[in-house]
């Protein structure tokens, strides 16, 4: 049985394709967002402290996908912005909405990530201090 190219299970191409894609995409983000590069500096943090403090795996598991979240959000709140900018240039009220609340989401799941890194975190400093 023959399969042609375009058939096959991986296209070599594509999936080459898709991977630069992709870092473009997080070159651009980088570049141009300011809390996209905040967010960055924090989780380098908290890799450090979680081996300074020495997290268990399910803690350092948890704060780790925190952190891959809060990233990804970030960067789907610049799609958002560069899709909505892309479209209308002029003020809209819905323009605006939608940018406005993409931004809350990613300051939501921010917020969050903060209160269960702290829950982690603060026993630790605790038991640092002699407390």
């Amino acid at each position: 049985m023959s399969v042609k190219s375009k058939d096959k299970l991986i296209n070599r191409k594509r999936l080459r394709d898709s991977f630069k894609y992709a870092l473009e995409g997080i070159k651009t983000g980088y570049k141009e967002e300011q809390n996209l590069r905040i967010h960055t500096i924090i989780a380098i943090l908290v890799v450090v402290f979680s081996i300074i403090f020495k997290l268990s795996i399910l803690e350092f598991s948890i704060c780790f996908i925190l952190i891959g979240l809060v990233l990804m959000a970030e960067f789907f709140n610049t799609a958002i912005e560069n899709m909505v900018d892309m479209i209308t240039l002029e003020e809209n009220i819905h323009a605006k909405n939608a940018k406005d609340v993409a931004a809350a989401g990613v300051l939501v799941f921010a917020i969050i990530s903060g209160v269960v890194g702290l829950s982690i975190f603060i026993p630790k400093v605790i038991d640092l201090i002699g407390g």
